[in-house]
């Protein structure tokens, strides 16, 4: 299998300019923008200095790579998203990893908001999505399958979006979970019952043959032995991007009774490396003096390989850098870097240990960011 240089995606992108919009989330404005990430960091919320024509780094020179990789701004658009996701795949791959994730919101946060928009409207924009990224791969000769759970999903999804399983050269939609040849049922139960139990998939998943990469997208946390049996049938050679799954909230969902055990995360989870993630989180804190209830927000951004990043928002439609870590922080860990920010802007005032201690508790880690004796750190590195 042949990855050509990071550095050619742009200019395959460019090319398919014209058909990108078509990919797009439908709600999205004309210029694309993105309401959650409007503009570039800065390192002050007056005045910032614009840089313009910056020459990317020498694709040969690894450190320059990585040193413009930690301070890369988030994207501010879907279409500039598309080129730098498909981008840090490219060289995760290229670096030998063949578990990543690429996460980030699949719609504008306006949008996702709406009491009107379900988990089926999200599904629809992550295969659009999907294609769009997939084909930055299939440009370079390469085949890629973009694979839902079962084979009703995927044919409901490419019917409803007027597609067909092959909407892009060199680009297949197709199933995790394959019927026996023959069997033309459109229901069928063993499936559901074996996912409903997270026992496996009882032999119906199957590789394809002359597949390069495999696209996960819809899965849920019941589903994803699903993608470690195809993993090891793969024998680990082909590389797997688990897309817009929210692999963090699945994670949660571990250890519930129906649900995979919670050494799927030690034994399988914990080897996902995350290559391209963009979160945004929203904050409230009650001040002593007015206005008595500050609001903030900010998103944990990274594009491999450099550092995740905590952006603060500066309420003018701008993201500021305040932090940048080798190690993911862990939620509580990072909100706590966007209140400390506030603190020294004099926005909010620092807490008393107790007064601390009743806020946050004595735990801001959840169990899986904890560190586990058998569980890799490729999640968080």
């Amino acid at each position: 299998m042949h990855f050509q240089s990071s550095s050619s995606i742009l200019l395959v992108l460019l090319s398919t300019l014209s058909t990108t919009s078509a990919f797009l989330p439908p709600s999205t404005t004309s210029t694309n923008t993105l309401p959650f990430l409007t503009t570039t960091t800065s390192s002050s919320s007056s005045s910032p200095t614009k840089l313009h024509n910056v020459p990317p780094p020498d694709v040969n020179d690894p450190i320059a790579i990585k040193k413009a990789s930690d301070r890369e701004p988030p994207p501010q658009s879907f279409y500039q998203l598309q080129i730098q996701s498909a981008r840090a795949a490219k060289m995760a791959i290229e670096d030998g990893f063949r578990l990543i994730e690429v996460e980030f919101p699949p719609l504008p946060s306006n949008v996702l908001e709406m009491d009107d928009v379900s988990a089926y409207d999200v599904a629809q924009a992550n295969l659009k999505l999907s294609i769009d990224f997939a084909k930055s791969f299939a440009q370079d000769s390469l085949n890629i399958a973009i694979l839902l759970p079962d084979e009703a999903e995927a044919n409901i999804a490419i019917e409803d979006l007027g597609l067909t399983s092959t909407p892009y050269p060199g680009i297949t939609i197709s199933s995790l979970r394959k019927s026996e040849e023959g069997d033309e049922r459109m229901f069928k139960p063993e499936q559901a019952f074996l996912s409903l139990f997270g026992g496996g998939s009882g032999g119906t998943v199957k590789g394809m043959e002359g597949v390069d990469m495999y696209v996960i997208i819809v899965a849920s946390a019941q589903e994803l032995p699903d993608v470690e049996e195809l993993y090891e049938l793969e024998k680990g050679e082909k590389p797997i991007v688990f897309y817009n799954l929210k692999l963090d909230v699945l994670r949660g969902d571990l250890g519930a009774p129906a649900f995979p055990s919670k050494d799927f995360q030690d034994r399988f989870l914990s080897r996902v490396k995350p290559v391209y993630y963009l979160r945004t989180r929203q904050y409230s804190r009650s001040t002593p003096n007015p206005p008595f209830l500050v609001n903030y927000q900010g998103c944990l951004f990274r594009s491999y390989p450099g550092q995740f990043q905590t952006l603060l928002d500066t309420g003018n439609g701008k993201y500021r850098r305040v932090a940048g870590n080798d190690i993911r922080p862990a939620l509580g860990e990072f909100k706590e870097e966007l209140t400390k920010a506030l603190q020294v802007e004099g926005i909010i005032e620092e807490e008393g240990k107790a007064l601390k201690f009743l806020r946050t508790g004595y735990k801001t880690t959840t169990w899986w960011e904890e560190e586990r004796e058998n569980a890799s750190d490729s999640w968080k590195t």
